[in-house]
């Protein structure tokens, strides 16, 4: 459990809609270059209304700020950046991203790791799942999953869908059942992360924490207070 206090993956959440300014990717490419500069480990760019043509320009431009950011980061001993797209495994590879993320309405995590574990993807290719239970985390696990994001944690307008907050005792016992990495998602700010990390989450997932952030200064800031250990 030290080494995820020490070093929890921080991901941003991609919603272009919330960011203001209508549809535009645009303003989300900023958000997501800003994300990257602060510190972010992980984007993951859950756009599920978009084309895939648009979606598809939207994830190579976010793989190049990465690539970029990487070489930079590989001299400091950073974590590199990984982006990961929601659902479209097409989409995720032809973009050259790090992964992709199922949700569940998308193709089952099993059927997913199977095809990309046959030589259909890189190696080190990553399919994520959310989950909102202990039994679909171990389900996930067993299917292959490279890590979880469980949730709601708490209470978030955007996940109420997905019933009742899990609370930080159904997150750790989560975290306790299974070896893949579990991020907590779901009303995840500065004030409840370290909560969730010293419950034995990996790291924590959010939207509206990078989106309101005014900025890449406030935003770094941010991630590294939730990196410090309480």
């Amino acid at each position: 459990m030290s080494a995820k206090l020490e070093n929890p993956i921080v991901c941003y959440v991609t919603d272009r809609k919330s960011l203001g300014g209508g549809d535009s990717c645009e303003r989300l490419l900023s958000r997501i270059g800003i994300a990257i500069a602060a510190g972010a480990d992980w984007v993951q760019i859950r756009e599920k209304d978009l084309p895939a043509r648009e979606l598809l320009a939207l994830a190579r431009e976010a793989v190049a700020m990465a690539d970029a950011a990487n070489l930079h980061r590989a001299s400091t001993g950073m974590r590199a950046v990984r982006v990961i797209v929601n659902d479209r495994l097409d989409v995720a590879l032809a973009a050259g991203a790090g992964g992709v993320h199922l949700g569940g309405e998308s193709s089952p995590v099993g059927d997913v790791v199977r095809w990309c574990r046959a030589g259909n993807a890189p190696i080190e290719f990553m399919v994520g799942a959310s989950c909102h239970g202990l039994e679909h985390t171990r389900a996930a696990e067993r299917a292959g999953a490279s890590y979880v994001i469980y949730g709601p944690v708490f209470d978030t307008p955007s996940k109420r869908a997905f019933g009742a907050p899990q609370g930080l005792a159904r997150l750790g016992e989560v975290c306790a059942a299974v070896k893949i990495p579990v991020i907590a998602i779901g009303g995840v700010n500065l004030e409840n992360a370290a909560q969730c990390m010293r419950a034995g989450a990996a790291g924590i997932a959010a939207i509206r924490m990078f989106q309101e952030a005014a900025g890449d200064h406030e935003l770094r800031a941010l991630i590294a207070e939730l990196r410090e250990p309480r």
